[in-house]
């Protein structure tokens, strides 16, 4: 009977969170479909004819293309960059912390990710600004440096749980430690690579606030900060700005699905194990 209780409440539950991520969603995607008529009646009903004019005028206003551009170079370069870097670290500090000053770095690095950005925000501005790092290339490498803590804290439990005969037996065979982590090591980590990735693409695309501050040119803004800069010129018509957003969310909504499963199980034995 208890059992049958709990198995009722938790699919109550998914149920209820479901609808509170579909909702927002459904509206999202009929407004955008909607012209500025149809709005006046019924907000939930499905649009009469679906046009395609709201995306159009929304790509011209906020000069869709290029913030698109912004985003998805700032996003691969992240990716790739991120992946290279923190899975490095994280084995050189895997591998040693029976060391005290590995031991030093993996607590310090975990301790980045209980300080909130607002802290930090004003002195990393002011700093960025000082050193000409308030450009794409700034973001870029400000990105990886904020991964790392989370990173290091999932790579670190994922590699610990890879045997160190493995990399004894390439040692013998002549290889060095650099040849080890990119011929045995790297390998083994894909499927944690692949849960990194997801992750910093969905951050680094959606992200918003770090943008904000460190971007002081427009020509290089990211598409979160197009839909703020240009939210004025949509003024009430909403049927434009759900359009923007729509467009701006459609590719990590598409992303996400198809590597959720990735996501979930990276991060579940890099705590794990």
């Amino acid at each position: 009977m208890n059992r049958k209780k709990t198995s009722w409440l938790v699919t109550t539950l998914l149920i209820l969170g479901s609808l509170l991520i579909l909702f927002p969603l459904y509206l999202t995607i009929t407004i955008a479909f909607k012209t500025p008529p149809e709005m006046a009646g019924n907000l939930l009903a499905l649009p009469k004819s679906w046009s395609f004019d709201n995306f159009a005028q929304a790509i011209d206003m906020t000069n869709f293309f290029n913030a698109f551009k912004n985003s998805a170079f700032v996003t691969i370069f992240v990716v790739i960059f991120t992946v290279l870097t923190n899975s490095l670290v994280s084995y050189a500090i895997a591998r040693n912390l029976h060391k005290k000053f590995y031991k030093f770095l993996y607590f310090y690095f975990l301790s980045a990710m209980f300080i909130p950005f607002p802290i930090i925000m004003l002195p990393l501005v002011k700093q960025t600004s000082a050193w000409g790092m308030d450009n794409l290339v700034g973001l870029i490498i400000l990105y990886i440096v904020f991964n790392l803590s989370f990173n290091v804290f999932i790579y670190i439990g994922y590699i610990r749980a890879i045997p160190v005969e493995l990399e004894e037996a390439a040692i013998m065979d002549g290889a060095t430690t650099w040849g080890v982590f990119w011929k045995v090591i790297f390998p083994l980590l894909a499927p944690m690579n692949a849960t990194v990735a997801i992750i910093t693409s969905l951050g680094a695309w959606n992200d918003f606030m770090l943008p904000l501050v460190l971007l002081s040119d427009r020509e290089m803004a990211t598409l979160p900060l197009v839909q703020y800069i240009f939210q004025g010129q949509f003024s009430t018509d909403y049927n434009l700005a759900f359009a923007s957003y729509l467009m701006a969310l459609a590719p990590m909504i598409i992303v996400y699905i198809f590597a959720q499963k990735w996501i979930i199980s990276g991060v579940m034995k890099g705590s794990i194990k």
